[in-house]
C-alpha cells in the first residue's frame, strides 16, 4: 500500500511541477489580440477577423512575445511552426533554396498575401486562389529587370500564357479547371525544368501533363514516342515538344504548331529531318522531303487544312511503326487510314510506295515509266530548243547584216560599247552572288552548295566583281569628263524640261489622246532615267558594300542598328537594280517591237537615225550611174 501511495505522489508531482514551472515562460492568456491591435491601428480588426487566422490569437505568431508593451521589434514570424511539411517541401525548391542563400525570391507572403489579411486558398479573393495564380506568379515573373539575372526561357510569360489555350479557358471563360501555373510546375515544391526532382523535367512532363489528360497520357505511352521517352530516350518528344509549353494552342488555330498545314514542317519535320536522329535511330532520311513532293504535301504548302498530313496517317498520341499489326499505317489498315478521307479505298492500296519516287524494287512500272518520260521530254523538248536556236540564230544574223550595211550612223564607239559589257557581265555576277548569300537554299544556288570546302568561293567572286565594278565606274567618270566625246554625252544626258514634255506626251499617245508620238532626240527620258539610276545605285552599293565588307573597322564608328541598315539598303537596292533592268531596261532593248529581237546598237555601235547619234555619217563619194545595159 505504501508503495502504491508513494508511487501515485510520484506520478503526481511528476505532472503538476512542470506546469507550475512552465507557467513563467508561456505567454500570458490575458495578451487578447483587442490588446494588440489598440496599438496596431495599421491592421483592420474586421480583415484580419476574415481572414484564415482570424480565429487565432496574435500571440500564435508572434509567440515571442511574453507581455504588453512589449521589445520595440519581435522576431520574424516563422510559419513553419504551423505549417511544417509545407515549410519543408519549400526550402527544398528552387525559391526557398534561394532565398537560404540570400537572394531574393517568393516566399510565403510574396504569394498568399498579407498576412494580417491572409485568405483561404478556395476564397475568390485570394492571391493564390485558381483564376488569380497566373496574375499573383507575373508579379515576379513578368518583371524583366528583375528576373533578367536568372536566365529564364520565357521572359513574358503570363503575355504567352494568356494567348494560349489554357490562359484563354482561364482569363476569358472563367474555368476555374483549366490548367494553371502551379498545375504543371508545382506550388510548395517549384523546381527548374534541369532539375530531375521537377514536374517539368523533360522526363516527368507526360505526367504532369496526364494529370488532366489522362487518356491522352494512357495513348502516348503505348507509341512508339512514349516507349522511347520511357526508355529513357532524351530525343523521344514529349507533350512540349510538339505542342509547345506556355504557347499551347488549339489544333484550330493557325498560330497552333500542331495546325493541319504547319504539323508536317514544323513539328514532325523538325526530328524527321534531322540527319543526326535519322542516323541515329536508323529512320529513313526522306519522309518528310517526300511527302512535300506528294500531292498532300503540295496542297499542305498552299494553305489546304483538308489534306492529308503526317498526324492524319500516322496518328497524333499513337504513333506505332509501320511494322506494327496496331498502327494505322500497317499494310493490313491502309484502306481503313485511306478510307477516312477516300471512302470506297479497297485493299488493292497496299501495293506500292507512299511517300516519294518508288524505286524499280518497290514498284518497277512505275518507276520505268518516269525513266521513259523523262527521256522523252529531254529528247522532244531538247529537239525543239535546238530547232528553235537555229532558226533564231539565222533570222537574227540576218537582221544583223541588215543594220550593218544600212545603218550609217555611229552611236556607241568600241571603247564605250566594251564598257557596257564590262557593266553587264560584273551587274550580273554581283546579282547572281549577292542573292545566293540571301538565298543559299534556293535551287539556283547548286554551284556554291555543290563545291563543299572551307573556302568561300561566293565570297572570293562577289569581292572580286565588286573591286573590277568599281574600276568601271572610276574609269568611267573619268571617261566622260576627261574626253571631248564623254562630255558631250554628259551634256546630252543631263536632264531637261523636255523629258518630262515627252514622258507624258507618250503616255497620252499610248493611251490614244494625242495623235502624234514624241520626237526623241540623242537620249530620251528612258535612257536618262536609266543612266541616272545606275550612277546614283552604284554608289549607294559601294558605300554599303564597304560598310559590309570592313565591318570590324565600321562596327567600331557605327551602333549596330548602323551595320543593319547599310545590310537592309544594301539588299533592297539590289533588288530595286535587278527588278528595274528586267522591267524597264530589257523592255526598251529586247522586247519592245520596235527593236525586237535586239537593239543593235550595242553591239554594232550604229543606228538608222542621225539625230540619235554623235557623230555625221562618214562622206561617200560621188556615185557613178549604172550602166543601163
Amino acid at each position: 500500500m505504501k508503495n502504491a501511495k508513494r508511487i501515485s505522489v510520484f506520478f503526481f508531482v511528476s505532472l503538476i511541477i512542470p506546469l507550475f514551472c512552465s507557467s513563467g515562460f508561456a505567454a500570458p492568456l490575458d495578451i487578447q489580440n483587442e490588446d494588440c491591435l489598440a496599438c496596431h491601428d495599421q491592421i483592420d480588426p474586421a480583415k484580419y477577423a476574415g481572414s484564415i487566422h482570424g480565429k487565432n490569437l496574435c500571440t500564435s505568431c508572434h509567440n515571442d512575445i511574453r507581455e504588453i508593451p512589449h521589445q520595440e521589434k519581435p522576431a520574424p514570424v516563422q510559419c513553419a511552426n504551423c505549417h511544417a511539411i509545407e515549410a519543408q517541401i519549400y526550402r527544398a525548391s528552387d525559391h526557398g533554396i534561394a532565398v537560404g542563400a540570400g537572394i531574393s525570391a517568393a516566399g510565403c507572403m510574396d504569394c498568399h498575401g498579407e498576412p494580417h489579411s491572409l485568405l483561404n486558398y478556395r476564397n475568390p479573393e485570394s492571391p493564390v486562389y485558381r483564376l488569380n495564380i497566373p496574375k499573383t506568379c507575373s508579379v515576379c515573373h513578368e518583371d524583366r529587370g528583375k528576373m533578367a539575372k536568372f536566365s529564364l526561357s520565357e521572359s513574358a510569360p503570363l503575355k504567352s500564357y494568356s494567348e494560349s489555350i489554357h490562359g484563354k479557358a482561364l482569363i476569358e471563360k472563367n474555368l476555374i479547371n483549366a490548367a494553371i501555373c502551379t498545375d504543371c510546375h508545382g506550388s510548395h515544391d517549384l523546381h527548374s525544368p534541369t532539375n530531375p526532382k521537377s514536374k517539368i523535367f523533360r522526363n516527368h512532363v507526360p505526367a504532369t501533363c496526364g494529370k488532366c489528360h489522362e487518356n491522352v497520357l494512357q495513348t502516348y505511352l503505348r507509341s512508339i514516342h512514349g516507349k522511347a521517352a520511357l526508355g529513357g530516350k532524351r530525343e523521344a518528344p514529349v507533350c512540349t515538344d510538339c505542342h509547345g509549353e506556355h504557347g499551347i494552342k488549339s489544333r484550330l488555330d493557325p498560330t497552333s504548331s500542331v495546325y493541319a498545314t504547319v504539323i508536317s514542317e514544323k513539328t514532325c519535320g523538325h526530328c524527321h529531318e534531322s540527319e543526326k536522329l535519322n542516323t541515329k535511330f536508323n529512320l529513313p532520311a526522306d519522309r518528310v522531303s517526300s511527302y512535300f513532293e506528294s500531292y498532300h504535301g503540295l496542297a499542305s504548302k498552299l494553305g489546304v487544312t483538308m489534306v492529308a498530313n503526317c498526324a492524319s496517317c500516322h496518328g497524333a498520341h499513337d504513333v506505332l511503326p509501320s511494322a506494327d499489326p496496331d498502327s494505322s499505317v500497317n499494310k493490313m489498315h491502309l484502306s481503313r487510314t485511306c478510307g477516312k478521307c477516300h471512302p470506297g479505298v479497297g485493299k488493292q492500296l497496299m501495293e506500292g510506295t507512299i511517300h516519294g519516287t518508288p524505286s524499280p524494287k518497290e514498284n518497277h512500272i512505275v518507276f520505268y515509266v518516269t525513266i521513259f518520260y523523262i527521256l522523252l521530254i529531254v529528247g522532244v523538248i531538247g529537239g525543239m530548243l535546238v530547232h528553235n536556236l537555229l532558226d533564231f540564230s539565222k533570222k537574227f544574223r540576218e537582221h544583223f547584216a541588215k543594220v550593218k550595211t544600212e545603218s550609217p550612223y555611229l552611236r556607241f564607239t568600241l571603247q564605250e560599247r566594251l564598257q557596257h559589257w564590262v557593266l553587264a557581265i560584273t551587274f550580273m555576277i554581283l546579282a547572281y552572288t549577292g542573292f545566293a548569300l540571301k538565298y543559299p537554299d534556293s535551287w539556283w544556288n547548286f554551284p556554291f552548295m555543290m563545291a563543299k570546302s572551307n573556302t568561300d568561293w561566293r565570297g572570293g567572286i562577289h569581292k572580286g566583281t565588286a573591286i573590277l565594278f568599281i574600276a568601271l565606274l572610276v574609269y568611267h567618270v573619268m571617261y566622260m569628263i576627261l574626253t571631248r566625246r564623254g562630255r558631250m554625252k554628259l551634256v546630252a544626258l543631263l536632264p531637261r524640261l523636255r523629258d518630262a514634255k515627252d514622258c507624258f506626251g507618250l503616255l497620252m499617245f499610248n493611251m490614244g489622246f494625242f495623235k502624234e508620238k514624241p520626237h526623241f532626240t540623242q537620249y530620251s527620258y528612258i535612257e536618262k532615267a536609266e543612266y541616272w539610276a545606275l550612277i546614283w545605285g552604284s554608289v549607294v552599293m559601294i558605300v554599303t558594300g564597304a560598310i559590309l565588307t570592313f565591318e570590324n573597322f565600321f562596327m567600331k564608328y557605327l551602333p549596330k542598328w548602323g551595320m543593319d541598315l547599310a545590310t537592309a539598303i544594301h539588299f533592297y537596292e539590289a533588288l530595286l537594280a535587278v527588278l528595274a533592268i528586267l522591267v524597264w531596261h530589257l523592255y526598251f532593248v529586247i522586247f519592245d517591237p520596235e527593236a525586237y529581237p535586239l537593239n543593235p546598237s550595242m553591239i554594232l555601235g550604229k543606228t538608222h537615225e542621225k539625230e540619235r547619234a554623235l557623230e555625221d555619217p562618214p562622206q561617200k563619194g560621188p556615185t557613178k550611174k549604172k550602166n543601163p545595159e
